[in-house]
């Protein structure tokens, strides 16, 4: 079947661009001795978590543990969840997934950590523990390196918990590699005081991950978008338009005026993330339309600086402002090779928000 055969709307993924992106980061990681452990949030794809190993990624990174599950149960073996897990469910669930494969996790505060430990020692586990760290995008993470060192005191004293080391995720506007050396740096410091070594920093996002760098103390790098690409990693400069590799595909199902259009790809097909972009997405075939509102089933675009405007039926193909909202949106994506459809992937981990 060709791509435009397909009913729209639906996501389609270029195999050859998607793989030649996976081949070109893992260079990249592999140059300067930095260990590649993408985000499968991206994707949520097992499949696709595979050729990442395949192409030499050392395990790979979840977000929550109900998205680790699936992808143990699909055969990963290492996962890293740097989130804060805690409750009595999500931890039995997490040490459940530790007696079967290896897993690291991150936290933030001693009680996050103190529940990490009850749970492994109930489960006569030995738990990797790194410490987060927020150098900059102000979400979660100690907020000092001095903070950062009590921490990694406190996990290394607590029973059945091994400090593994510190974990950030950077601020997209500040230096990368300034401001992430300077923090681990000033860590790595204070905790020789404590004889407690630093072996792993782990790094992370797209947007940076053509600075990552070895010599700024970065053992491994999470990136999750790379793989395929979109609007906002466009604007950073990590992806190029030839690089993007997923498109939405679409279909004019009206034109009302001779300026407006109507796709039949709305915010259940692009979703609603703007991150101060101009509009819901990028038309391939109409670089100067503007989807410029979105309602649940249609999206409104603006054709009048358009030299040509398509007609009713034309299909038409959409990089998204952001690849990870999409792929929650949708149960399975097309995997095609020069317009041909190869293959039908099941998002299996979408819905995994626990």
């Amino acid at each position: 079947m060709r791509v435009d055969e397909l009913e729209t709307p639906v996501p389609v993924v270029d195999i050859d661009l998607m793989q030649a992106n996976i081949r070109r980061l893992q260079k990249f990681l592999d140059d300067r001795q930095i260990a590649n452990r993408p985000h499968i949030k991206t994707h949520k794809i097992p499949e696709i978590a595979q050729m990442q190993i395949d192409a030499g990624a050392v395990g790979i990174t979840c977000q929550k543990v109900s998205e680790a599950e699936v992808m143990a149960d699909a055969g990963c073996t290492d996962i890293f969840i740097p989130y804060n897990i805690l409750g009595e469910s999500k931890l039995k669930r997490l040490m459940n997934l530790a007696k079967r494969i290896k897993v690291s996790v991150t936290c933030d505060s001693e009680f996050v950590a103190n529940g990490l430990s009850e749970a492994a020692q109930k489960n006569n586990l030995t738990l990797e523990v790194l410490v987060e760290c927020d150098t900059g995008a102000h979400r979660c993470g100690v907020q000092t390196p001095e903070q950062a060192a009590t921490l990694a005191k406190i996990i290394s004293q607590l029973p059945n918990l091994h400090f593994g080391g510190l974990m950030t995720y950077p601020n997209m506007s500040s230096p990368y590699n300034e401001v992430v050396a300077d923090f681990v740096a000033q860590t790595r410091e204070l905790l020789k005081k404590e004889n407690l070594e630093i072996k792993r920093v782990s790094g992370g996002g797209t947007p940076t991950m053509w600075q990552a760098d070895s010599s700024i103390g970065i053992t491994e790098h999470r990136a999750g978008i790379y793989v395929y690409g979109d609007r906002l990693t466009m604007r950073s400069g990590a992806v190029t338009l030839e690089t993007c590799a997923l498109r939405v595909w679409s279909t004019i199902v009206s034109r009302p005026t001779a300026e407006r259009g109507i796709l039949d790809a709305g915010s259940k097909a692009l979703s609603s993330d703007l991150h101060g972009l101009d509009g819901y997405g990028y038309i391939c075939e109409y670089p100067e339309a503007k989807i410029y509102a979105l309602s649940e089933e249609h999206g409104h675009v603006d054709f009048s600086a358009c030299k040509t405007k398509p007609q009713i039926g034309e299909r038409v193909s959409i990089i998204p402002n952001h690849c990870c909202t999409v792929t929650c949106l949708f149960d399975e994506v097309v995997g095609m090779r020069n317009h041909q459809v190869e293959v039908i992937w099941k998002v299996a981990a979408r819905g995994t928000v626990l």
